[in-house]
């Protein structure tokens, strides 16, 4: 005690007598509570069993700073000293101004205060911590809208019968808070959840019932059934905030069987209720607060609209990183897809508030494309995100995060599904997102995912031509399409993606003269690689087409044979796969009409059987204007360089 000055003390508790003191090297004051003991036994004990109170680190629980035994020869006594931070304000005091003035104490901080309570009351629980001695004084204010648990006691210090029974009984209001079996000395986590129901009791009360009123009600409720009943109505009546949740609440914490109380964790979900939360929420920020850690954690155990509104109250990427996993996590049924629009706006409102925090922009772009992705498959004609909103924030969070892969993967493909909706692709190739993933495409052409999800987004955006201006970055892009395909010359979706691009690149006039011969084999391996596909067929055979038309050399390519077989074979072959597909027989007369176009190409065509080939599709699809146009020029140009006496040994293909 030498350290320290006693300034005054305090009224003494049930368990000792406090002192004020300040510490004479630093002037902090601090409370020293004083516990007499019954010898060095008693003593060791209870320093022993107090002593990991010294580890504790919560926001809300005032932890002991020093424990020290000393001996008092004037009265021949040994005490344990237990020193804590001093606080002038507590619930005690709350109450007893809010008893003297008749007046309701301000539901909202109330919510407040009690989310801060649960939580610390939550964390001693989990570190199997009891309380012991929860009473309002015991719950200081360290300011006005923060609270902490102070002064917990031991099993030691509770559960000797004739020092607690005489200092009990100098005053019964502090044993009016304990639980019935408290009283017996069994303490447990439900007797913390008696004595925080009492505190409640007394904090919804304290205008109608004056401080006797009040001790001998929580005496009453442990012997007599429903005597909660009377006070309950009384605050429906007078129309007490929040008296239904309180009318719910009380009754299953006050339950004299331990057994049949709630848990921290059940008072939480009664008390923040999505009914209460929107409210509590907006009234947080006048108090500068934050819905506490632990009640959001608590909710989001809860359903869709309560997990949907945790995440729309709190401003932490943690929470909100919590709530997202939980969403993500949900079967469609549950998740409720498709979600309306203003869900939607709330996650890219979310995006933009964490725009440097990558766990949220992944869970926040992760959820968004399941939502999107199911409302299209649910409903293709389904109404996706039409403003700007939605891809101004994407763009914002790849240029932010450059070289998170796993963004980049997800990012690409919502921007594919929310192009493929709306003609944004001038907009965005102003913004530079071309450029921006060729530049990917390059620096990543190890992570597949990435070359897949970007070749698809390019393709997206390409397929609005109109809107298109040939510029630099779109001449780079055969370079970096062709250099994918030859990476990954067996995945057939790199393949297919790839040739879609390429396609479209032919149409823009992008692909340059020395370019030609690669791309004229990569097309014509892709269709080799999975002819099952159509859109893979349709589109190198589409591509194929353009190029030929403009240059010779990718006709002699076609039609060169590599390795046993050339393009025409593939043709032959591909026709015998689709032969009853129009669209994949009018891209193959497409580019046979193109290839007989030039003089040296057609002997090839005649020896390689394509006569018969497109007289037979001529003969089947008469109801294609377009497709018997192309059949017919080829014909004509074949019969033109087919001597008199070959023509009538031609025949059509069995």
């Amino acid at each position: 005690m030498e350290k320290y000055q006693i300034l005054e003390q305090l009224t003494p508790g049930a368990l000792g007598v406090n002192l004020v003191v300040e510490e004479i090297k630093t002037r902090v004051k601090l409370v020293i509570k004083q516990v007499e003991c019954i010898d060095d036994h008693n003593a060791n004990e209870a320093l022993e069993e107090l002593l990991p109170l010294l580890k504790l680190r919560h926001d809300h629980i005032a932890f002991y700073r020093e424990l020290f035994i000393i001996w008092n020869g004037q009265i021949s006594s040994l005490f344990l000293c237990l020193v804590m931070d001093y606080s002038t304000g507590s619930f005690q005091k709350v109450i007893e101004t809010k008893r003297a003035e008749k007046t309701v104490i301000d539901s909202e901080w109330l919510q407040i205060m009690l989310g801060q309570v649960l939580d610390a009351l939550d964390y001693l629980h989990q570190l199997d911590i009891i309380h012991r001695n929860l009473k309002p004084s015991n719950i200081a204010l360290v300011s006005s809208n923060h609270c902490k648990l102070q002064d917990l006691s031991s099993e030691v210090l509770m559960t000797h019968k004739a020092k607690w029974n005489i200092r009990a009984e100098e005053d019964p209001v502090q044993k009016s808070w304990m639980a019935p079996e408290a009283l017996n000395f069994s303490f447990s986590k439900k007797a913390d959840i008696w004595s925080l129901g009492c505190i409640i009791l007394d904090m919804v009360s304290c205008s109608f019932l004056d401080a006797s009123e009040a001790m001998l009600l929580r005496k009453s409720i442990r012997s007599v059934p429903g005597g909660l009943r009377g006070v309950l109505s009384t605050m429906q009546g007078r129309r007490i905030p929040q008296a239904k949740t309180f009318s719910a609440l009380l009754p299953q914490m006050l339950q004299p069987d331990p057994s049949a109380r709630i848990t921290v964790r059940d008072v939480t979900r009664i008390v923040f209720s999505s009914s209460g939360l929107g409210a509590l929420s907006s009234a947080l920020p006048l108090h500068r607060q934050e819905v506490p850690a632990f009640v959001s954690e608590v909710l989001l155990e809860g359903s869709l609209p309560t997990i949907l509104e945790v995440m729309q109250s709190s401003s932490r990427p943690e929470v909100q990183v919590k709530a997202m996993n939980k969403l993500l996590a949900m079967p469609d049924d549950q998740l409720g897809i498709p979600w309306p629009m203003e869900l939607v706006d709330q996650l890219v409102a979310i995006m933009k508030q964490h725009e440097r925090n990558l766990d949220v922009q992944l869970c926040a772009c992760s959820l968004l494309l399941r939502v999107l992705g199911q409302a299209l498959a649910k409903d293709p004609a389904a109404e996706l995100p039409s403003d700007s909103s939605v891809t101004l924030a994407l763009l914002s969070i790849v240029r932010i995060h450059p070289e998170a892969q796993q963004l980049l993967v997800v990012v690409y493909t919502l921007l594919s599904i929310i192009c493929s909706q709306g003609p944004t692709a001038e907009e965005l190739q102003k913004a530079g997102l071309f450029e921006h993933v060729l530049a990917h495409l390059d620096t990543f052409s190890g992570n597949r995912d990435i070359c897949v999800s970007g070749l698809s987004l390019l393709w997206v955006l390409l397929v609005d031509v109109s809107a298109i201006i040939v510029s630099a970055p779109l001449e780079k892009a055969p370079v970096v399409v062709t250099k994918l395909l030859a990476t990954y010359p067996t995945d057939v979706e790199m393949a297919e993606a790839g040739c879609a691009v390429l396609w479209l690149l032919s149409l823009l006039g992008c692909i340059r003269e020395h370019q030609l011969e690669e791309v004229v084999v990569l097309l014509l391996r892709s269709v080799r690689l999975c002819q099952d596909r159509v859109l893979l067929v349709n589109n190198a055979y589409r591509g194929l087409a353009n190029l030929v038309k403009v240059s010779e050399l990718a006709a002699l390519q076609v039609v060169v044979t590599e390795k046993d077989s050339s393009g025409l074979a593939l043709i032959k072959e591909t026709y015998q796969r689709h032969r009853d597909d129009p669209g994949v027989v009018e891209n193959l007369c497409l580019l046979l009409a193109h290839l007989a176009s030039y003089q040296d190409i057609l002997s090839e065509l005649l020896s390689n059987g394509i006569q018969p080939l497109v007289q037979e599709i001529r003969e089947r699809f008469t109801s294609s204007l377009e497709l018997v146009s192309y059949a017919e020029s080829v014909i004509l140009r074949l019969q033109e360089a087919t001597p008199p006496s070959s023509a009538r040994g031609q025949s059509a293909l069995p």
